[in-house]
C-alpha cells in the first residue's frame, strides 16, 4: 500500500514508518519542518510538507494514498493550555481525511488513548465507544474522545476506519514522554515519589510493539474497530518509583495527594490515575502478540537514566 502518515517523525511515527517499509509498504510522511523532512527521507519515506492546518494538503495526500495513519496531534498547544484548540484542529483534519476517503473502503487509523477511560477498573476495547455519553458540548479529553467516535462512524461512509488507543506510557530507548518526565522529576527533587499508596496502575506498551499493531490494523482491522495497544495491563506506579529510585540511588517515598501538584506539577493529574486496560480483544482479533520488554524490564535496562527528559 501507499500509506500517508501524519506525525511520521514523532515518537510513535518514527517506529511506524520503518515497520511499514519493512513490510513492503510505501510511506508518505507529513513534515512541518526541515528536520522532520530530513528524518523521513533518511528513513526511506516520501515527504509532503505541511501541517494539520493545511486541510487541502491533507485531502490531496489522502486521496492519492491507499490508506492513512493519523498520529499527529498538536501537543505543544494542548499542554500549554490550548487543549480545546488542539482537539478542534484534530477534528478538522479527521473530517478532511473522511471527505477524501469516503466510499473507498480504504483504511484510516488514528491514535487515541486509554488513560482515564474508566478509572478504577480494567478498560476494554468496548468502553468509551460511540454512544458513550459525552454531553452536548464535550470539552477536554471528552472532545478528543468525540473525535475518535467520528473516526469510527466513518465506517458507515465506506471507510475502513480504526481507532488505536495507546497507553500513557509508550516506552523505549529515546522516550521523552510521561515516563522520562517522571525520571526527570525524581532527579531534580532528589527523591523518587509516588502518590498515596502508589497502588494505582498504568498500562504500557513498548514503542516497537505499538508500531507493529498499527501495521496489522492498517492491513486487516475491520471497519469501525477500536483497538488497544496494551502489553502491560497495569503497572503499579509505586513499582515504577522503586525502579527509578534504585537506578538513581534515591529514596523512594509517598507524596500525599494534596501535595502532588507541588511536587509533580502538571504531571500530578495523570500520575495519580488508576487506569489499567486490557488488549485481549485486540490480540484475538488481529493476532497481535507483544514481544518487547515490559515497562519495568525496560526501565531496568538503564537507558531512561542516561539523559534528562527533553
Amino acid at each position: 500500500m501507499r500509506v500517508f502518515v501524519t506525525g511520521a517523525s514523532g515518537w510513535i511515527g518514527s517506529a511506524v514508518v520503518p515497520e511499514l517499509i519493512g513490510a513492503g509498504h510505501q510511506v508518505v510522511g507529513l513534515a512541518r519542518s526541515d528536520a522532520s523532512a530530513g528524518a523521513l527521507a533518511e528513513a526511506g519515506a516520501e515527504v509532503v510538507r505541511g501541517t494539520l492546518d493545511d486541510l487541502d494538503t491533507l485531502r490531496d495526500a489522502a486521496a492519492a494514498s491507499d490508506g492513512v495513519i493519523h498520529l499527529a496531534f498538536q501537543h505543544d498547544i494542548a499542554f500549554s493550555g490550548g487543549f480545546e484548540a488542539a482537539a478542534d484542529a484534530d477534528r478538522r483534519a479527521i473530517d478532511a481525511f473522511g471527505e477524501a476517503l469516503a466510499g473507498s473502503d480504504r483504511p484510516f487509523l488514528i491514535a487515541s488513548g486509554v488513560l482515564g477511560l474508566v478509572p478504577g477498573r480494567v478498560a476494554t476495547e468496548r468502553d468509551g465507544q460511540a454512544g458513550a455519553p459525552l454531553g452536548d458540548h464535550p470539552s477536554g479529553p471528552a472532545k478528543r474522545m468525540a473525535n475518535a467516535h467520528a473516526v469510527a462512524a466513518l465506517a458507515d461512509r465506506g471507510v475502513r476506519s480504526s481507532v488505536v488507543r495507546l497507553p500513557p506510557t509508550v516506552h523505549g530507548d529515546g522516550d521523552h514522554g510521561f515516563l522520562s518526565t517522571v525520571v526527570s522529576v525524581a532527579r531534580d527533587k532528589g527523591v523518587s515519589a509516588y502518590i498515596g499508596d502508589g497502588a494505582n496502575r498504568w498500562p504500557a506498551v513498548h514503542r516497537s510493539d505499538a508500531a507493529h499493531l498499527f501495521r496489522l490494523a492498517l492491513e486487516s482491522a475491520p471497519a469501525g474497530s477500536t483497538l488497544h495497544a496494551v502489553a502491560d495491563e497495569g503497572v503499579p506506579i509505586r513499582s515504577v518509583a522503586e525502579v527509578i529510585g534504585r537506578h538513581l540511588e534515591l529514596p523512594v517515598t509517598s507524596i500525599p495527594a494534596e501535595d502532588a501538584p507541588g511536587h509533580f506539577t502538571w504531571l500530578a493529574a495523570f500520575l495519580g490515575l488508576d487506569s489499567p486496560a486490557s488488549g485481549a480483544y485486540t490480540r484475538e482479533l488481529l493476532g497481535w502478540q507483544p514481544t518487547q520488554p515490559g515497562l519495568l524490564d525496560d526501565l531496568d535496562k538503564g537507558h531512561y537514566f542516561t539523559t534528562k527528559a527533553a
